[in-house]
């Protein structure tokens, strides 16, 4: 699935998309004298900067060289060792009581295999929530760089984290409208 982006000139949304296009379409909607344009990434509702000097092409080669870059929050290279590389499986350390190295270790097919199965099931398990907690924590990091100043910001962020939704869009309501409903669209787009 390819992750959105959303660029916003001032307080009006510019465009949504991958983030080829909305990297053209910023290029091709600036204008001297014109509002500062912030790009954000949809996923997580943090913002990101794009380099677009130069020809669409050239845009578009340097989007394609980093976005694994902005896509994934860059890690450390590690070197290629033990494991399945060919199936993803990366090798990490994992620090554990003595006891539970000893249930691991009593486990079928060893301590790798439990684990992912442990890890598996607590995705499935928690699925939900995790979805909610990451549009709820995008919505915020997004109401943070775009309306902090704006009215009723301290209460709407309470709002949110309390699940509150009738109370959260009530507060929000006098707020730009795209903003307003970009945010909304963070923070409960998952779910009903």
């Amino acid at each position: 699935m390819t992750e959105n982006f959303t660029a916003f000139e001032g307080q009006r949304r510019l465009a949504t998309g991958p983030i080829a296009e909305v990297a053209l379409a910023i290029k091709g909607s600036t204008r001297p004298g014109a509002s500062p344009i912030a790009i954000f990434s949809d996923s997580n509702g943090r913002p990101i900067d794009l380099d677009l000097r130069g020809s669409n092409t050239e845009v578009l080669a340097r989007l394609s060289a980093m976005s694994p870059m902005i896509t994934e929050e860059a890690g450390p290279s590690e070197p290629r060792g033990r494991g399945r590389p060919k199936l993803g499986v990366v090798a990490r350390e994992v620090t554990l009581l003595p006891r539970h190295w000893e249930w691991l270790a009593a486990q079928p097919g060893g301590a790798s295999v439990a684990l992912r199965k442990l890890v598996e099931e607590a995705r499935k398990a928690n699925g939900d929530r995790d979805r909610h907690r990451a549009a709820r924590d995008a919505a915020y990091h997004f109401m943070s760089a775009m309306a902090g100043n704006l009215l009723n910001f301290e209460e709407a962020s309470r709002a949110l984290f309390a699940d509150d939704r009738r109370r959260f869009t009530s507060l929000i309501a006098a707020w730009p409208a795209d903003i307003r409903d970009h945010v909304v669209k963070l923070a409960y787009s998952d779910h009903a």
